[in-house]
């Protein structure tokens, strides 16, 4: 018997068994990667599936509005530099798929793992994790999750019902720093917040008031008493020195104890900084030396095919995903200013939200650039190409990401889609790679 099915109950291990066949079968029929399929089988066999499973895992869950994906990466980098690691590589960031990156963890001790925000309590709940990663909080699918508040009262109510564990939370972020303010064991990140259009007002009361870096808490009306926490928390990790370029970020972070550690990463703009140095501190609350860590995350270079780079036809296409304003906002800035082809696409799908009235929070004026082409697509390519249009960015529109990268002369092309749009476009790359 393996060690990471020793433990198992009879039931939970029919599941397994049973999750690992569709996994493989829904693989094998070219249905998908089986990264939620496998976790569904499980569960249903078996309630306590998760809990048991993850009982001999030092878990770290990693969850945000921005950067889960990329952040988890990193963690799951940084923690391999001591061992085998489980990890939901694929952005599967619901029950059903961390219990089937669970299931894969062969040899593993340790756990890197994506939760989506609203799934946080209930995970944390069977995977007690040792050390939560709170990134940003900012409107996302409000189809689906609903306003900013419920989101934050999510993740505060997962960070307070596990007092025992870190939470590495960004303090640039005031949502965050509510979220997790509880919880008696907060490591603080300045991992930066450059989208605060949705922290206008603190959950707990009060207003918050901006100066540079820097925020505070001013009363949101006469005679209202402010929570004890009323201002920025001092970091404790914290950048320095910070560098952006197109060849990518570097930056020194600091952290307690006198640490100072380089960070030369591959991936692109100063939002992936706070990426890697909330990544860091968490793999060093695990008991990771600080510069492996900071080594580790470094190379990254890709993330799930985002950031990625494929040659088609000519034309060389990085992909970059963006899902909500803050996230749009944030990948216009690590457009490549040498390249003068841009490629944005848009669904409008359930997993996207199928509300796409954010488009107009988004100030698309940051793509324009002299001489450069930009081309809209996807599902909902026409509602972007009237934004983009009253943005003062001239585009051309075109059905799908691959007509539209087919449109652009040969040479280096950005590729800007959210989430089902390149989903799909990754299909018809690999596809097409698979080919040759």
């Amino acid at each position: 018997m393996t060690k990471s099915s020793h433990h198992l109950s009879v039931r939970s291990r029919v599941a397994k068994a049973a999750g690992g066949a569709a996994r493989f079968a829904s693989r094998a029929l070219g249905r998908g990667s089986g990264g939620m399929i496998g976790g569904e089988v499980a569960m249903r066999i078996s309630p306590k599936f998760l809990s048991e499973l993850a009982a001999p895992y030092s878990s770290v869950i990693v969850t945000g509005t921005n950067g889960k994906s990329t952040t988890t990466r990193m963690v799951r980098a940084a923690l391999e530099s001591a061992g085998p690691v489980a990890s939901n590589i694929n952005g599967d960031n619901m029950t059903s798929g961390v219990i089937t990156a669970l299931m894969q963890g062969k040899g593993a001790t340790r756990a890197a793992l994506e939760v989506d925000e609203m799934h946080v309590p209930a995970v944390a709940a069977d995977v007690n994790p040792a050390v939560f990663v709170y990134l940003n909080l900012s409107r996302d699918q409000l189809d689906r999750v609903g306003e900013i508040g419920s989101v934050e009262r999510r993740l505060r109510d997962g960070a307070s019902a596990h007092p025992d564990a870190i939470v590495v939370a960004n303090c640039d972020d005031p949502l965050i720093v509510s979220a997790a303010a509880d919880n008696p064991n907060v490591v603080w990140v300045a991992a930066g917040g450059g989208w605060g259009g949705d922290s206008a007002a603190y959950p707990r009361g009060g207003r918050v008031v901006r100066s540079g870096d820097d925020w505070h808490l001013i009363p949101a009306f006469e005679g209202e008493t402010l929570p004890e926490l009323s201002a920025r928390p001092q970091p404790q990790w914290w950048l320095e020195d910070v560098e952006l370029s197109p060849e990518g970020p570097r930056a020194t972070l600091h952290g307690p104890d006198g640490i100072s550690v380089p960070l030369e990463l591959k991936l692109p703009g100063r939002a992936n900084l706070g990426n890697a140095a909330q990544a860091v501190a968490a793999a060093v609350a695990m008991g990771i030396d600080p510069a492996a860590a900071a080594a580790a995350v470094s190379s990254v270079a890709e993330v799930a095919g985002r950031y990625s780079v494929h040659d088609v036809n000519g034309r060389s296409a990085r992909l970059m995903l963006a899902k909500n304003p803050a996230g749009w906002q944030e990948a216009m800035t690590m457009i490549d200013p040498r390249v003068d082809q841009v490629v944005i696409g848009v669904n409008g799908q359930v997993p996207d939200g199928q509300d796409l009235s954010w488009l107009w929070d988004v100030d698309f004026s940051a793509v324009k650039q002299p001489g450069r082409r930009v081309v809209a697509c996807g599902e909902r390519g026409a509602d972007l190409a009237v934004r983009l249009e009253y943005a003062g960015v001239h585009c051309d529109l075109v059905p799908l990401p691959m007509d539209a990268l087919a449109a652009c002369e040969p040479g280096r092309v950005e590729m800007l889609l959210n989430y089902t749009a390149m989903r799909d476009f990754k299909v018809l790359l690999d596809r097409k790679e698979g080919t040759r």
